[in-house]
């Protein structure tokens, strides 16, 4: 602990409690200043897995107010990569006002509802091709030099938080041998697969959670801050590989060939069809490894449990794969005997 001595749980709590005081007068000010009124009001509109938090003002029109506590969050990423999408034609939120040092920005107000929201297999057809008018131009940007990269670094990194959170943290088995080459050696097939993938701008979590209906149609694009340049089937595998839905097989298949189609159409570098779905298979093992080790460090690390209630759709995804690739069987039985028995049961396909 480095010599210091750990605080009275009860002073902890009202030095806390303070800081969120002064930091919501402060979130006030900085709204009532940036609209003109020293009427307005704030209410809690959403929060994320990070340390962000949104609220929306009183009146009308309403707007919205990102809060990214300095020293936390940084809302210059977030700045830079919404310019860029914008520029490239992408619909994100319009900043209306800023204070960059404080961590706050107001924004306009796209509404109360996610597309998570709205889409269902009724109207998913008609979403999925409205998330595609995003996702098209958005792959088409071009990064500026020195851009991150989807490198072999970062994806390890990401595939060392399920070994990390959900292997050694939440289930409690220890990374001997028996657990370690297996995996290792799938990792390696992974990592292989993944980078021989052609490369575009990747948003990293599009999916319909982060994709907002416009009330002139069409949808808004958010969460882009952590954009990279990656493999070009990593976002068609998040929107059509949901973290919160699951969607039956033939709309996904429908989907991926429909993206292959259209991203084809508009000289992007995707390859055969075949050869596509195989790519999607080998970066959505990545993905779901990694959001599995999220979700148990957001329960153990952030106390944030809620989003291991759905670990049982990601172990399903991974054992509806795997059987497709012999190159990936060594995971198959890491998650039958040790994953599957205490995430519980499957949802159905």
């Amino acid at each position: 602990m480095g010599g210091v001595t750990a605080a009275n749980p009860s002073t902890a709590g009202r030095a806390t409690a303070a800081d969120e005081g002064a930091r919501a007068e402060a979130r006030l000010a900085f709204a009532r200043a940036a609209l003109g009124d020293s009427a307005v009001a704030l209410e809690r509109a959403s929060v994320d897995a990070g340390f962000r938090s949104y609220w929306r003002s009183s009146g009308s029109p309403s707007r919205i107010l990102m809060d990214a506590p300095p020293g936390k969050e940084d809302v210059r990423p977030w700045l830079a990569v919404r310019n860029l999408l914008e520029a490239g034609g992408v619909r994100v939120p319009r900043v209306l006002a800023r204070e960059v040092e404080a961590g706050f920005l107001l924004l306009e107000d796209l509404g109360t509802q996610t597309l998570l929201q709205v889409i269902d297999e009724s109207n998913a057809a008609h979403w999925f091709e409205a998330a595609l008018d995003q996702l098209l131009p958005l792959q088409k940007t071009a990064p500026p030099a020195g851009f991150p990269r989807y490198d072999e670094a970062l994806l390890t990194r990401e595939l060392k938080l399920f070994d990390e959170w959900l292997l050694g943290k939440h289930l409690g088995q220890a990374l001997d041998c028996a657990l370690a080459d297996p995996l290792e050696r799938v990792y390696r097939r992974l990592l292989d697969a993944i980078l021989a993938q052609p490369t575009v701008l990747v948003h990293r979590d599009f999916m319909p959670r982060n994709l907002m209906p416009l009330a002139g149609g069409g949808l808004a694009v958010l969460d882009f801050q952590d954009a990279v340049l990656g493999p070009i089937g990593y976002d068609v595998l998040s929107l059509f590989k949901d973290a919160f839905a699951s969607w039956p097989p033939e709309l996904v298949d429908w989907g991926v060939a429909r993206y292959r189609e259209r991203a084809a159409r508009a000289g992007l570098p995707v390859p055969g069809l075949a050869e596509f779905r195989r790519d999607l298979d080998f970066i959505g093992v990545q993905r779901h490894l990694k959001v599995l080790g999220i979700f148990a460090r957001l329960k153990h690390r952030d106390g944030k449990p809620k989003y291991l209630d759905d670990a049982p759709r990601f172990v399903r995804y991974l054992l509806d794969v795997l059987p497709r690739h012999r190159a990936l069987e060594p995971l198959r039985p890491i998650l039958e005997e040790r994953v599957l028995p205490q995430v519980g049961a499957l949802p159905p396909r």
